[in-house]
């Protein structure tokens, strides 16, 4: 089982113990650090790996907003707070979930189930194989998935577009696309999947890959705008 490696940090005694109580309930959750400010937090992150920090708002020395800001990769990050004018910040900075004290535990598995599910999914993404073999019309050929700029469908064909080859093969699109690591490839158009690392312009409903211009859907515009932001 996949297992989270978890922090708490809170100037609260009694909030420490209610957290740490939860944790200890679930067999995902492991809890490695337990914080009284966020300075003793920023000395665990550099001495050991965490994926999970449990954050208090309003702490001596330095508040759990103003350390999400000052640090430039965080682990993941609930917020657990009496305050509820900081929800709209802590969203802000992308953390997981805002829980509100005193936290039913009800609240609390909803919010680390969450987080589970999305660690999961990630390590599904890093999983999937870098390559895949395609049957064109005399042989069986590799394809790496890094060199694909994108993959035109043709009903029961696909081409598969990459620097150097274009690669028609029997494929329906969507059986194509099970194939293909979620993390790096998008749907544009019904017609057409691209390598998001390989793009190089988005104007209007029109995608640019080097000197290829490729339709966007409207149906798909919000998700590959998204995902280029977040590269």
């Amino acid at each position: 089982m996949l297992k989270l490696r978890c922090v708490i940090t809170d100037d609260e005694p009694m909030a420490r113990k209610g957290l740490q109580g939860y944790i200890e309930k679930l067999g995902f959750l492991e809890l490695v650090a337990v914080c009284q400010d966020a300075v003793q937090l920023g000395n665990v992150l550099k001495e050991q790996a965490v994926d999970l920090i449990f954050l208090d708002i309003e702490m001596p020395y330095l508040s759990g907003v103003d350390f999400l800001s000052g640090i430039a990769h965080p682990p993941k990050v609930i917020i657990v707070s009496a305050y509820e004018q900081y929800a709209l910040k802590g969203y802000e900075l992308d953390v997981a979930d805002y829980l509100l004290k005193p936290v039913s535990f009800e609240r609390f598995l909803k919010a680390v189930n969450k987080v589970y599910d999305q660690f999961e999914k990630e390590n599904r993404d890093q999983a999937q194989p870098g390559s895949t073999f395609v049957k064109t019309s005399q042989k069986y050929e590799k394809v790496n998935f890094e060199d694909i700029l994108f993959i035109e469908g043709m009903e029961n064909y696909i081409s598969i577009q990459t620097a150097d080859n274009k690669f028609i093969a029997h494929y329906k699109l969507s059986a194509f696309i099970e194939k293909l690591p979620p993390r790096n490839f998008v749907q544009i158009h019904k017609s057409f999947v691209v390598n998001i690392d390989k793009v190089t312009s988005l104007e209007g409903n029109q995608l640019g890959i080097g000197s290829y211009k490729l339709p966007v859907s409207r149906n798909y515009s919000a998700q590959i705008r998204e995902m280029l932001l977040k590269q």
